[in-house]
């Protein structure tokens, strides 16, 4: 990596800091607002904080635009509202994903909600701004957690349908990467994964944030990010190492055969998943073919 393009990315990273700290502020004032315990007063507050939210994202744009421009080659459905309610879900490989589904959506569809580890929370500056915007906030047991107290059993399923709940009064787009964690060789040897290029997916908080929703979410985005060569770190992208993504976008109405008990009706359970493991193998052959284009032209 060349001095240039190190000063451009240190540049850039200021530039991001700024343009966060500035609106980070603005969005805790207002949700000081949103604490007066009157339903329209709040429901106002979480448009105005989500018009500040993606304010943010169209100055993170601009910065990306001067110091890295990036080509992303969008391809599939084009057709969005922001009066519609989405779920959205992705391959998860790298911080750098979603920056580029905030390029990609911002101002076409409701601000994204992302479905966040807890620790996520006590991240400095973004984790507060996170927390005023509703991103939902994930707790996970693991299985010696909940040997050790059985009552934890379920409380995860209930921080879930709670978080979701609050997204009913408005048009909201809620992201989920539904492997859980970014993907790596490492990982996918040790999962046995049946996918080339993918994790196994976890089907547990898509179904309970579509059960928590009801009919209110009815479309879901299925979306493919492929990096040609390599895939980047934040530093490297920042830093302009990044010239082309791909992102191929599928929209389609959630049938009705997705909305169900996925703790307590095994049928169901095992036909989400299912439906789940077959989007996934749609998108593992999505990758292959642009992975095969790739070295074409090469």
């Amino acid at each position: 990596m060349s001095l240039l393009a190190k000063i451009k990315g240190c540049l850039a990273f200021t530039c991001y800091l700024l343009n966060t700290v500035f609106w980070t502020i603005l969005i805790m004032v207002f949700s000081l607002f949103k604490l007066i315990p009157i339903s329209i007063f709040q429901k106002n507050c979480s448009y105005i904080l989500d018009n500040c939210a993606t304010a943010w994202i169209s100055v993170n744009n601009i910065v990306e635009s001067i110091f890295h421009p990036v080509r992303i080659h969008v391809s599939g459905d084009d057709t969005f509202s922001e009066q519609e309610w989405y779920m959205v879900i992705a391959n998860h490989q790298s911080w750098v994903d979603i920056l580029i589904l905030q390029r990609v959506f911002n101002r076409k569809i409701p601000f994204l909600k992302f479905f966040l580890k807890q620790e996520l929370i006590y991240v400095p500056i973004l984790g507060l701004a996170w927390w005023a915007l509703d991103f939902p906030f994930m707790r996970r047991y693991s299985s010696a957690e909940l040997r050790k107290n059985p009552k934890l059993k379920g409380k995860d399923i209930e921080i879930t349908r709670k978080a979701c709940e609050k997204f009913k009064t408005k048009p909201v787009s809620v992201m989920n990467f539904v492997e859980g964690t970014r993907f790596s060789q490492a990982k996918h040897n040790k999962q046995q994964s049946p996918f080339t290029h993918l994790l196994k997916p976890k089907a547990g908080g898509m179904a309970f944030a579509l059960s928590a929703m009801g009919e209110q979410i009815n479309k879901l985005v299925d979306v493919t990010i492929y990096y040609p060569g390599r895939v980047p770190s934040y530093w490297e992208y920042i830093c302009g190492a990044l010239n082309d993504v791909h992102v191929h976008i599928k929209i389609s109405d959630i049938p009705q055969n997705m909305r169900g008990d996925y703790l307590k009706d095994r049928e169901f359970k095992i036909d989400f998943q299912e439906q789940l493991n077959q989007i996934w193998l749609n998108k593992d052959h999505q990758l292959q073919e642009l992975a095969d284009k790739s070295k074409q032209k090469v």
